[in-house]
């Protein structure tokens, strides 16, 4: 079985019932995610060994993170306990033309106070295949980015492959800042994936001709960007989602793979959205598990991009959905009839 280590922080989800907004809510739907856990929990869900590294306060708001992750089966073996408190986000989801907004309450989250001291990588990463991380952890604090850079040094002495996705936050850092500090990570990394938004705003490379939110997507500039990205950081593959942002309630859905030699593009899928949180990560989890266990290419960009639309129709951080499912809607069933 295929081994997958991922680091990041995990959140309390504090978002309001329904479609209500903020200012209108008496109370809140909880739930736990964040980008690396959301990846793993998708990975266990797939049958892979999946393990999460993070630091929560031991207290029991942590143990209930920590808890939330064990019942999909990750590995939690490894968490650090410790430190002030549990990051919490704000969810206000949006419909129609009306768009959905987040706020951020995780200044002094355990995560981003921990210390190198806790964390052993050889012993966390004994018999690993693979590692993945995010541009949000590093942007969480410079003891973060430390972290995760010394991280990324052990997984490649190791020899594990390296993913990152980009997931560029401006709410939690500038252009310039996340630029400086992701240039150094990238040299570790072996699969890069982001959106046009990411590779402009952490590395300046722009797809020209081309407003995906109108649809108007010109996938020679998208190849582009992905050239450059592997002529500057030496990457294996470059994967980019493809968002159609028609409205908060509908989008359309696609991506893009390129390994230096040819690029591949995925089916489009028109989406219905339920809760388009966590649509980034299921893509991620998608084409890892494709690539690890070694799908042809453009299998693996289906697979990836399969499990995420399906993840837009599940309330939650995380992608709910096993193999079987996923691989149903790569062979053309959508149609939503009643499985009985």
């Amino acid at each position: 079985m295929k081994r997958i280590v991922t680091l990041g922080e995990i959140m309390l989800r504090l978002s309001t019932p329904g479609f209500e907004r903020f200012v209108q809510a008496d109370n809140f739907d909880a739930c736990y995610g964040g980008g690396e856990a959301n990846v793993c929990v998708s990975l266990a869900n797939y049958g892979l060994d999946a393990r999460f590294i993070t630091k929560v306060p031991k207290h029991e708001i942590g143990q209930s993170a920590v808890n939330a992750l064990r019942k999909y089966g990750v590995d939690t073996t490894y968490i650090a306990r410790g430190g002030e408190r549990l990051g919490i986000y704000y969810l206000e989801s949006g419909a129609s033309q009306r768009p959905s907004k987040v706020i951020y309450d995780r200044a002094h989250a355990a995560i981003a106070e921990a210390d190198s001291s806790d964390f052993n990588w050889k012993e966390i990463f004994d018999g690993i295949d693979w590692f993945h991380f995010t541009g949000i952890t590093p942007a969480l604090s410079d003891k973060a980015a430390g972290i995760t850079l010394e991280a990324c040094k052990a997984a490649k002495e190791m020899g594990l492959t390296v993913s990152v996705d980009l997931n560029y936050r401006k709410k939690l850092w500038t252009p310039e800042k996340a630029g400086e500090v992701m240039a150094t990570l990238m040299p570790y990394v072996d699969v890069c994936i982001g959106n046009e938004e990411d590779a402009e705003k952490v590395f300046g490379i722009h797809a020209d001709d081309t407003d995906i939110t109108k649809g108007e997507i010109n996938h020679e500039a998208y190849e582009g960007v992905a050239k450059k990205l592997i002529e500057r950081f030496g990457f294996k593959y470059v994967a980019s989602t493809l968002r159609e942002s028609h409205s908060a309630s509908d989008n359309g859905w696609s991506a893009l793979l390129y390994d230096g030699e040819k690029s591949y593009l995925s089916k489009k899928y028109d989406v219905r959205i339920v809760d388009r949180v966590g649509g980034g990560d299921s893509f991620a989890s998608g084409l890892i598990y494709g690539l690890i266990t070694e799908m042809p290419l453009q299998e693996a960009l289906e697979f990836a991009v399969a499990a995420s639309a399906l993840k837009h129709t599940i309330p939650g951080d995380a992608n709910l959905v096993s193999t079987e499912e996923v691989e149903t809607l790569m062979k053309g069933d959508g149609s939503g009839r009643v499985q009985r």
